[in-house]
């Protein structure tokens, strides 16, 4: 059989055999279906989550479980909005059922460590319900409680390389929205997926402090973006990637001895 760190390319067999032998982590990518600007993919955050953990799976003997490619609202002041035509949204608690479900079904296999890899800035407290769920359940039906690490990739990144990938300043992560960040990720990984002559050369777009529902009536991004992509690079993409992979192998190998 091919070798493979997609857990979906293995047959039962196979998976049953590693799983007894190795005790492999599982990552588990979730992102989202949200537009990315007018010069990248709108499925930037699965697609570079799914890569990374990919490539940490290769070097760390894990399996890649299939993404939740569909990620809970977009907000105007991290994410555009939802009126963004491709931007498709689900509601928190069905993330949560499903981060809840796909956790307690690996510990019902057996699978004892699992790395759950978000992106979408918006997730991040839903997807803590569904593993929070998960371990609840896991207890109560008997199931060998697993380890579940949770991360966001770029949390990951050190100021000395934020430094060299914005020499410029860092507008922080919530303005990081199809910025320079993915973008360069994009330019690395997936370069046939951008195209730069559309990336539009805006600042940082100016929020008030609060929110104000509906959002579609307030001003906000005209681009999709909420600060400009044009410094991105694929020598910072790879730079990004880099040290990404390596911080999440280092995390996985001391967290899990």
């Amino acid at each position: 059989m091919k070798n493979t760190v997609a857990l979906s390319d293995l047959n039962w067999l196979e998976f049953d055999r590693r799983l007894k032998a190795d005790n492999p982590p599982i990552l588990l990518p979730i992102g989202s279906l949200e537009q990315h600007g007018p010069h990248s993919p709108n499925g930037s955050d699965e697609m570079t989550t799914r890569l990374i953990a990919e490539e940490v799976a290769r070097r760390m003997n894990a399996l890649v479980a299939p993404s939740i490619s569909y990620g809970c609202r977009s907000v105007p002041r991290t994410g555009g909005g939802n009126h963004f035509p491709a931007t498709t949204s689900i509601k928190g608690r069905t993330l949560s059922m499903l981060v809840r479900d796909i956790i307690r079904e690996l510990a019902r296999h057996g699978v004892g460590r699992i790395v759950v890899l978000d992106t979408h800035f918006e997730n991040e407290w839903f997807v803590i319900e569904g593993i929070d769920l998960a371990m609840r359940e896991i207890k109560m039906l008997g199931y060998t409680e697993p380890t579940v690490l949770k991360v966001r990739y770029f949390e990951l990144l050190s100021e000395e390389v934020i430094e060299r990938v914005y020499p410029k300043g860092f507008p922080g992560w919530a303005l990081e929205h199809a910025g320079v960040m993915t973008t360069s990720l994009h330019l690395h990984l997936t370069p046939d997926l951008v195209d730069m002559s559309k990336a539009p050369d805006h600042g940082p777009v100016e929020f008030p402090p609060y929110d104000i529902f509906p959002y579609a009536d307030r001003p906000g991004t005209e681009t999709g973006c909420l600060n400009e992509p044009l410094s991105a690079s694929a020598e910072s993409g790879q730079l990004i990637f880099d040290q990404v992979v390596t911080e999440l192998c280092n995390v996985i190998a001391r967290e899990f001895n």
